[in-house]
């Protein structure tokens, strides 16, 4: 009897904008960087946030996702928060920066840095 293995679908979908921010980020990364993570320490109005952060080693329990601009690495601790999240960059006149869509947040605080689950 054989066994199927199926690939699993990435817990994070990434738009071409993030994927093209990523892939700009590792363009100019301090050598030895593997990726970049996203975590979802604890901070804000809310009690939740999202971080990017380079990353020289890749810690036990993340979540490796391979995109068209790099490796992203999803923090472990912070997975089931996001399963299911859109992740853009979007940039205008007055900022620029990671915008996320995530099913799982319940709310967020008025300037929208953080969100609770």
């Amino acid at each position: 009897m054989s066994t199927i293995v199926r690939e699993r679908p990435a817990p994070i979908a990434l738009t071409e904008n993030a994927n093209a921010r990523i892939a700009a980020m590792m363009a100019r990364a301090p050598e030895g960087t593997l990726g970049v993570r996203l975590s979802t320490p604890r901070r804000g109005c809310s009690g939740l946030a999202y971080s990017i952060d380079y990353v020289a080693d890749a810690k036990p329990g993340d979540e490796r996702i391979e995109t068209p601009g790099g490796t992203l690495f999803v923090d472990g601790g912070s997975l089931l928060y996001l399963i299911g999240s859109r992740m853009d960059w979007k940039e205008d006149d007055f900022a620029a920066g990671f915008v996320f869509e995530n099913p799982n947040a319940k709310g967020s605080c008025g300037c929208g840095e953080s969100f609770t689950v």
